[in-house]
């Protein structure tokens, strides 16, 4: 029996523990978005530690940041060997609104070929896939590569430390291809690999007027409502096709060639299919383009909450003395969060009534990342996924942002395979969140395979 196949079936003979590290692991809430949750994050640094310690990593240090730490790791014993980073993150989003879990979010739930719990898909779960693809590895012969670890507890924040902590540590996390399964796939039919990611301009805007929230009978009419001239702002920040107003946002957007439209169109993504995954009772958009090229070649912004006024139960008569909305923009290749945010400036300049105050607070920023598909790396990950899946991967680009590919690429020179498990009906960032186990179980026979296709 070959190393490989010897591998799987470590795999396979353990995968009931594997279920239940990966159980321990989501119990532990890592939200950092969160203060209350801090010393949990920190938790899950130290719990993800001593896993690699466990399954033979070594090297094996809780890096500070200055925010939630990095966890950090080797395995080099092959001098001239190709050496393969692994990324992940072990920070989770919030999971409000509470009220509409079916399950408790810190406890791994498992109905039919799903586990249920925060985190079981972004990321932990994707984690703990390549772990598992280690560990089988090291315990059935000699690893066929060199290996290096960085994983982060801030990427639900925006990574807002790497930068500089890979500044600082550049030649550590050096390597010859980064692995990050940080990215999910069309279906759990379609293997998937996705060589572009978009970046992430993310902003609080703050309206106010009167100095304490008044009474609407009294003063309705007569002072500018927030809440109103929030909204008419927002309102103002698309145009009926869906096409964003701040000014310049578009100057520095690559156009979408032919050849990208004609890759996208052989994806088995639909209008149709967006409806069935999201329960929209219509798309809405461009209508210049398609939706699948809406949701990854195209920039975007979009209100992510809203804050005024009474939202309690029952009536309370007031005009609210503040407004605030959070937004994001999502960008394309060439843009630039920076120049973003004064473009989200100049339209409040141009746009906001004199009848009320406002502040555009920039929350953080990530940069795009463009992975070239003809690199050693994504070679070994395009066969490694025909051999599980009998058929060669689809190459997409991905609405989401993941702001280390881009450091990895501008600060350590490394390409990174962006591939995982993760299906577009996990409800990550949602309630009921969920991982499909039998995807998890190919992805990490593709990972074996992958760490082979290395040599």
């Amino acid at each position: 029996m070959s190393h490989v196949q010897q591998a799987i079936e470590y795999a396979r003979a353990n995968y009931e523990r594997f279920v239940q590290e990966l159980s321990q692991f989501v119990a532990i809430p890592s939200v950092s978005t969160d203060e209350e949750y801090n010393d949990k994050t920190l938790q899950a640094a130290h719990w993800a530690a001593e896993h690699l310690r466990k399954i033979g990593v070594e090297h094996v240090a809780v890096m500070d940041t200055g925010g939630h730490p990095i966890v950090a790791g080797d395995y080099i014993k092959k001098p001239g060997a190709p050496t393969v980073l692994i990324y992940g993150h072990y920070d989770v989003q919030p999971v409000d609104p509470i009220e509409l879990w079916e399950t408790p979010p810190f406890e791994a739930t498992l109905k039919g070929d799903y586990m249920f719990a925060r985190g079981t898909s972004d990321m932990k779960g994707q984690v703990m896939a390549t772990l598992n693809a280690v560990e089988a590895v090291m315990k059935t012969g000699e690893f066929p590569v060199n290996l290096k670890f960085l994983l982060e507890g801030e990427e639900e924040v925006g990574s807002r430390n790497m930068e500089l902590f890979l500044q600082k540590y550049a030649e550590q996390f050096k390597a010859d291809f980064c692995l990050n399964p940080d990215a999910g796939a069309i279906s759990a039919d379609e293997p998937t690999i996705t060589f572009g990611l978009r970046g992430l301009a993310y902003f609080e805007v703050h309206v106010w007027g009167p100095s304490q929230d008044l009474h609407s009978g009294l003063f309705g009419g007569t002072v500018h409502n927030p809440a109103q001239a929030l909204a008419e702002l927002i309102a103002g920040m698309h145009d009926q096709n869906g096409t964003v107003t701040l000014p310049g946002f578009y100057d520095s957007v690559r156009a979408v060639t032919e050849q990208e439209r004609a890759a996208t169109a052989k994806l088995p993504t639909t209008p149709e299919s967006y409806i069935e995954q999201t329960g929209a009772p219509a798309l809405w958009g461009e209508k210049e383009y398609t939706p699948a090229l809406r949701v990854s070649a195209r920039p975007t912004l979009e209100v992510n909450g809203i804050l005024s006024g009474w939202t309690g139960a029952g009536a309370k008569t007031v005009l609210p003395a503040r407004a605030m909305a959070k937004i994001s923009c999502r960008l394309v290749p060439d843009q630039d969060p920076e120049e973003v945010h004064r473009q989200m400036v100049k339209y409040m300049e141009s746009h906001a009534p004199k009848t009320i105050q406002w502040e555009v607070k920039a929350l953080h920023g990530s940069p795009w990342a463009i992975t070239d598909v003809n690199t050693k790396g994504v070679r070994a990950l395009d066969a490694a996924m025909q051999s599980v899946w009998g058929k060669a991967p689809l190459y997409r680009r991905e609405g989401g942002s993941i702001g280390v590919v881009a450091m990895l690429q501008s600060i350590c020179g490394v390409e990174s395979g962006l591939v995982g498990g993760g299906l577009p009906d996990d409800n990550i960032h949602s309630p009921n969140e969920r991982m499909h186990l039998p995807t998890w179980r190919k992805n990490m026979d593709a990972f074996i395979h992958f760490f082979f296709n290395m040599n």
